[in-house]
């Protein structure tokens, strides 16, 4: 019977590589990155969005009306 040992194993090419690479401290907010995504869209339910209007009215707030295909604002809003 063989003496299977985890240390004398040999390693291939890429589990060199992978070992040898330097780790990073990777802190993300996806909270805080979901949130700021979501700033121009409106949930249309079962996951998915829609972009809106951000232009801002005269009172203050967004103007929140659906977007023009391949645009950035709506019908209203639109300038060419």
């Amino acid at each position: 019977m063989h003496n299977k040992s985890i240390y004398n194993k040999m390693l291939t090419r890429s589990q060199t590589k992978t070992l040898s690479k330097a780790l990073y401290e990777v802190d993300i907010d996806f909270d805080g990155a979901s949130q700021a995504w979501k700033l121009n869209k409106k949930s249309i339910g079962n996951g998915s969005y829609k972009y809106i209007c951000c232009v801002k009215k005269a009172n203050g707030e967004k103007c929140g009306i659906k977007c023009m295909i391949n645009e950035i604002c709506c019908r209203r809003h639109y300038k060419k």
